[in-house]
């Protein structure tokens, strides 16, 4: 299941893709993924049935028992009438409750529509609108706090809630302080529903082509649109996962990313059930939890945005035992400073592995192979997101969308059996954004003669300061090397004189004292006259997606910046 010929054409700069070098045989290698995630769960099932698939503080379900209780949760919707096709919002924190309602709503036949938790009402509302949700799978607080109203002017018909306390019983008081609610009388209880034993119905098993998730991007600049991730385009990214990183049999992985998201989805939960893995889930963030998760659980692989990482390291109780089981970390959702990865390895051991992906193609697009390092640019300081995989062509083009020279900057297109098909009902956007099949990012970078990938910013967090461009991402990478700084985020801001000029923000690391004109005179030392930031602004914590991604957007519209 791969594309036989994913070069643009024969004349292309990028068709000879100089990145396969850098690869091993095994990360070449032709991959034959089963149909989908369901598949998978139902072969692992069948050959090692007790194997821990989920670990959830001191709670265990084996791949048997959530191939039985999600097949109960599948024949439950469908004998409410949930047909092949329609969606299915699920509304839950990384628990086994999320695991079993997507296999569920899968086995079902059904779209899953994967919602932030930490959405309000109105995001909610769109969310269920557009996708045209037939049924909604969420926390019982979830429901009795807002989303009965906001369920109440949608297509939903059915409701399923459940109680983010059930398959443990440890109550960890830093991620699970709430208690149990009374059963709603206009909903059921997901987790009596999974035990009830109902039959998964026949005729529904999942199709390579059939439509596994609609994923709305985050919303950091304009309305989510729903990207529509195949069956295909996940088994594909899952498949590469077990087959490029080195771990062990029956490896141990971690969810730090949300799996409502797509590298949650795909690099966690579809990567362990290719990999006939376990799954350990921590709820929610937490930097003392999920250090004492590692400790616990000895997890061979995680992935997660440069935010968490940098949280993990100012813990106090950080120690490099906490990490020391691991066989492979990677990074991803958020740009990642060349400083936190060599802060991270002198600290605690291990290299952070960059890579760099879309939910418009499915997570990875292109990662640091597990044997390498990625270069830094000298020129920019920018740190190398990676390179494509052996089915993938990433191509550099200009704003006329004529290729680039290697080394020279233009917009980032992929194509590759990853890459959607598409957003939901909207074909003016899905033609826009995929001319030919091909993703237009909107991210600039540029790739160097060996294949190395760079990113340098979003095409529309570009600062024009006096005519001057000045891309984001090379300041804050100057910020990050200050030893003070634990997050740093830059923005342009209206300026009478230059039009924009560059505005920093950023924490403080615990402990460390940080001077808005010193910051400013510490970059001033190391970029152009027209980069540096003539403000700086301190705050306790840079607004951040729930992923981890730093929001630019709410930076810059603070107030005392329109001035």
């Amino acid at each position: 299941m791969t594309d036989p010929d994913p070069t643009p054409d024969s004349g292309s700069r990028y068709a000879a893709q100089p990145w396969l070098d850098l690869l091993d045989d095994a990360q070449r290698g032709p991959v034959s993924p089963d149909d989908s995630l369901v598949h998978a769960l139902r072969r692992t099932a069948a050959e090692v049935p007790d194997r821990t698939f989920l670990a959830y503080f001191d709670g265990r379900l084996s791949h048997r028992e959530v191939d039985e209780l999600s097949d109960s949760v599948a024949g439950y919707l469908v004998t409410r009438g949930l047909e092949r096709g329609d969606r299915v919002a699920v509304l839950l924190q990384n628990s086994p409750l999320f695991v079993l309602a997507v296999l569920g709503a899968w086995k079902a036949g059904a779209t899953v529509v994967p919602v932030n938790p930490m959405y309000k009402s109105g995001e909610v509302t769109h969310v269920l609108r557009d996708g045209e949700v037939a049924a909604l799978i969420c926390s019982d607080r979830a429901w009795e706090s807002y989303l009965r109203e906001t369920a109440a002017d949608s297509p939903v018909r059915i409701v399923l809630t459940g109680c983010e306390l059930d398959f443990q019983t440890r109550g960890d008081a830093r991620v699970l302080a709430f208690e149990r609610l009374p059963e709603a009388p206009d909903a059921e209880d997901l987790t009596a529903v999974a035990r009830y034993g109902h039959q998964a119905p026949d005729g529904r098993a999942p199709r390579p082509g059939d439509i596994a998730l609609i994923s709305y991007t985050s919303g950091t600049s304009g309305a989510p649109k729903g990207a529509t991730n195949t069956h295909a385009n996940i088994m594909y990214n899952a498949e590469r996962q077990r087959t490029g990183l080195p771990l062990p049999e029956a490896p141990v992985y971690f969810a730090l990313a949300p799996l409502f998201h797509i590298t949650g989805m795909v690099c966690q939960l579809g990567a362990s059930l290719a990999g006939a893995g376990t799954l350990v889930l921590a709820y929610r963030f937490e930097p003392g939890a999920v250090l004492d998760a590692f400790a616990e659980h000895r997890p061979h692989y995680t992935v997660g945005p440069s935010t968490a990482f940098m949280a993990l390291a100012a813990h106090p109780d950080a120690t490099p035992d906490h990490f020391s089981s691991f066989r492979h970390i990677s990074s991803g959702g958020a740009p990642l400073p060349p400083a936190l990865v060599e802060r991270f390895r002198a600290g605690f051991g291990p290299y952070i592995r960059n890579g760099y992906g879309l939910t418009e193609c499915t997570a990875p697009c292109a990662s640091v192979p597990p044997a390498r390092e990625a270069p830094v640019d000298p020129a920019s300081g920018t740190l190398a997101v990676g390179v494509p995989g052996p089915d993938t062509v990433v191509r550099v083009v200009d704003e006329q969308g004529a290729e680039v020279p290697f080394g020279e900057q233009g917009e980032i297109l992929v194509r590759g059996p990853q890459v959607v098909p598409g957003y939901w009902r909207l074909p003016e956007a899905t033609a826009e954004t995929f001319p030919d099949g091909e993703l237009r990012t909107g991210d600039i970078g540029f790739m160097d003669a060996e294949g190395w990938l760079y990113v340098v910013d979003r095409k529309k967090d570009m600062i024009n300061a006096s005519g001057f461009k000045v891309w984001p991402r090379e300041v804050e990478d100057v910020l990050y090397t200050h030893p003070a700084v634990r997050e740093a985020a830059v923005v342009g801001v209206p300026d009478k004189y230059r039009g924009e000029t560059v505005k920093a923000y950023i924490s403080l690391r615990p402990g460390a004292e940080g001077d808005p004109d010193a910051l400013a005179a510490y970059c001033k030392e190391r970029l152009a006259a027209y980069k540096y930031p003539r403000q700086v602004e301190i705050l306790p914590d840079l607004p951040k997606t729930a992923t981890g991604k730093i929001l630019r957007r709410e930076l810059r519209t603070r107030s005392g910046d329109s001035q």
